[in-house]
């Protein structure tokens, strides 16, 4: 059960200010002593945000560098023997950037639902904000989490199939639309991230 407890007490009272939650379990010792599962309590809501946020971010761009230097280095490549292809197709290396910006976005709102903890005397009970905490910062992780996922696919697999349009391109130019609609479908996984990020955080509010 995770408590409420104050970083300090306010002179003359005054309701709760700048509380934290915390579990029940510090330091267990051994599989048998302790409740194991309460570790997770221990660790600060902000922390879970906070890191939800990263991984957001730094996973969208690892997707995108990572489709990049596939497609950017096949691109270079086969423009070499074709350069008529090294104008349209930078298009694939667009799709591939579009997922960082992707991760941009979703850690611009994830980040400007944190704030600091202020709560009146006559607003909720401490156990209802303990639970408040706890879920926003859960769901900021896990959102976070999936953006970051499913934008680190999608870059990949729009690097892949960028590298492939190219190829295709400089062997029958008649190729490339066709594989660029595989390229369009691909870059649509990290909007479906984006999408349920946003739908999971919505009730999200410290």
């Amino acid at each position: 059960m995770a408590t409420l407890t104050p970083f300090f007490a306010p002179a003359g009272g005054g309701g709760f200010v700048n509380y934290t939650c915390y579990g029940t379990s510090n330091t267990p010792q051994g599989w048998d002593a302790g409740d194991w599962p309460d570790i997770l309590l221990n660790i600060s809501p902000y922390t879970w945000a906070s890191l939800g946020i990263v991984m957001a971010l730094s996973l969208s761009v690892l997707g995108a560098a990572w489709g990049i230097w596939i497609t950017g280095s096949t691109l270079v490549g086969a423009a070499v023997k074709a350069p008529r292809i090294k104008s349209k197709n930078l298009v694939s290396v667009i799709f591939c950037e579009a997922t960082a910006i992707f991760g941009v976005i979703i850690a611009i709102i994830l980040q400007g639902k944190l704030s600091d903890i202020s709560v009146g005397e006559n607003d909720k009970a401490p156990s209802a904000i303990c639970a408040t905490l706890f879920y926003s910062g859960y769901s900021i992780f896990w959102a976070g989490f999936a953006v970051g996922a499913t934008n680190l696919a999608s870059g990949i697999t729009v690097g892949i199939s960028g590298s492939g349009c190219a190829l295709a391109d400089a062997q029958d130019p008649s190729l490339f639309v066709k594989i660029l609609i595989v390229e369009i479908f691909g870059s649509a996984l990290g909007i479906f991230g984006l999408i349920v990020g946003i739908i999971m955080t919505q009730n999200a509010q410290f």
